[in-house]
């Protein structure tokens, strides 16, 4: 963030000054909300969390160097003190994404004023130093394509992206103030569970170029209707500037609810996919044995082959979006892609894929799960075991899938019916309710025979089913919502093996 007093901060805010004995003290290190991060001189935000309150940790931040902290009562250091406000009047219409422990209105407070810090840091960094911000949003691929976006934008100057997932009330902001006077690119992600929480995030750090990658059934039992999710997600093209003042929106061509959003913006748009109308087009895709892609990326500039380190089919248009918008920024065609050629996966347990002396193979996607990324997950499984020589036996461990509403009987059993068609060999089905019922269901309903599908009900009988059962050279993909705790599963089967060489990944094969 840009250096402020706390005086300043305290103006940019409405918050008041306790317990300072000097006001125009400078907060010029980084800001934690946890205060085992604290750096010297930076800035301590007291939220409220699950089991403790950040008010009782501010006198260790101060000790721990920090200038002050952000509060919503007087902690006997250092203070701004905010007021309180309910969720819905602090400007993130009741979501309960970071809010679901403030009970006294405190975190919404904080939230608040922390979102007012960041617009204030970014609105001088992209006026006075050139910073270009770059959001991303999409039911689907949004932490991948970050991670992309990250690598083909870091050779044209500093690039800050968030950590793994940081994309919501806490996340994106704090994010947004990692940005300082040298940094040329921020790369933001951008969640939300109902309207108006995009457009929220997009006040706070106001894009320049815009991504937006699919529609899909991701959070659909908040939203209602992937209707209702289109219209959310539109409205980071709705908060760009107009073509005249370089806005940038990226629309995925292939996607129909993506490519109707051209009409809700003021910006230049740029479309992406292998459709033939695409701007930027993939062109002649193909899998290695790896499901890595392949392709010739074909753009107004000319055209470049392109080989993706990244495992599965989905990432050839989180790839295009990428590059998109590093030729928005100056890159050449080479330049981008080099970077997506050398490109790794860089936040945790998404298609994180490795190989153990014996050749088994472990596909760690157990981060989060929808039906969309279920399905790019198999089909990169099956793609994995099916294109070497010989064929490997494939293994899917699937768990609940969250947050689907109404459809979750009808999406649960969607996946099973599709393990059963893409013929993967083994379906482990982790849990006892209802939508892990109806996935397992599913397949059998499907013609699974032979106990090709299982039900089991905890991530530990899983455990014990296929360590005991896997084969030398099979390949078997962990993934469910992050709440079934399935990476416990992956981490497991790499374990297991402890005879000889530490296991590789197929990347660096």
């Amino acid at each position: 963030m840009i250096a402020m007093t706390l005086r300043e901060i305290a103006d940019l805010t409405g918050g008041t000054l306790h317990d300072v004995p000097d006001e125009n003290v400078v907060v010029s290190g980084t800001v934690e909300f946890d205060s085992r991060k604290v750096t010297p001189a930076g800035l301590f935000l007291a939220l409220p969390g699950a089991n403790v309150d950040g008010h009782d940790f501010a006198e260790r931040a101060v000790a721990a160097g920090a200038a002050g902290v952000l509060a919503a009562r007087p902690v006997g250091v250092p203070a701004v003190v905010v007021p309180r406000v309910t969720a819905a009047d602090s400007g993130w219409r009741g979501t309960a994404m970071a809010l679901e422990h403030d009970h006294d209105g405190s975190g919404a407070a904080v939230l608040g004023a922390l979102a007012a810090l960041a617009r204030a840091s970014v609105r001088a960094l992209t006026s006075q130093h050139g910073l270009t911000v770059v959001g991303v949003t999409g039911s689907a691929g949004k932490t991948s394509t970050k991670d992309l976006l990250a690598a083909v934008l870091s050779p044209l100057g500093t690039t800050i992206a968030p950590p793994g997932s940081f994309n919501n009330e806490i996340g994106h902001p704090w994010t947004a103030l990692r940005a300082g006077r040298d940094t040329r690119f921020l790369v933001l992600e951008m969640s939300a569970r109902g309207p108006g929480h995009i457009a929220a995030l997009a006040h706070t750090a106001p894009p320049r170029i815009g991504v937006v990658l699919n529609v899909g059934t991701a959070h659909l039992g908040e939203f209602g209707s992937r209707e209702v999710i289109a219209k959310t997600k539109g409205e980071l093209v709705e908060a760009l500037p107009a073509a005249e003042d370089g806005g940038v929106a990226i629309l995925n061509a292939d996607d129909p609810l993506v490519a109707e959003m051209r009409s809700r913006t003021r910006a230049r748009v740029v479309s992406v996919g292998q459709s033939a109308s695409a701007t930027i087009r993939a062109v002649d895709v193909r899998l290695d044995d790896q499901a890595r892609a392949s392709f010739t990326l074909a753009a107004p500039q000319g055209s470049v082959h392109v080989m993706l380190a990244v495992h599965g089919e989905h990432q050839v248009t989180n790839a295009l979006s990428a590059a998109a918008v590093a030729l928005e920024c100056g890159a050449t065609l080479d330049q981008v892609a080099a970077a997506l050629g050398g490109a790794r996966a860089v936040s945790g347990r998404r298609m994180e894929v490795v190989t153990r002396p014996d050749g088994v193979t472990v596909i760690n996607d157990s981060y989060n799960a929808n039906p969309d990324s279920v399905r790019a997950a198999l089909k990169a499984l099956v793609t994995m075991a099916r294109s070497g020589t010989p064929k490997r036996r494939c293994w899917a461990v699937l768990g609940e899938m969250a947050e689907l509403g109404d459809d979750t009987v009808i999406e649960h059993d969607g996946i099973g019916r599709q393990a059963v068609r893409l013929l993967v060999e083994r379906l482990v089905v982790v849990g006892t309710g209802r939508p892990s019922r109806a996935m397992h269901q599913g397949a059998v309903m499907e013609g699974s025979f032979d106990n090709e599908s299982v039900l089991v009900p905890d991530a530990q009988a899983a455990i014990e089913k296929v360590c005991a059962e896997v084969q030398p050279g099979d390949v078997v993909l962990v993934k469910a919502s992050q709440s079934i705790g399935l990476w416990t599963v992956a981490e497991a089967l790499l374990a297991d093996h402890t005879a000889g060489n530490e296991a590789r990944t197929e990347s660096n094969r």
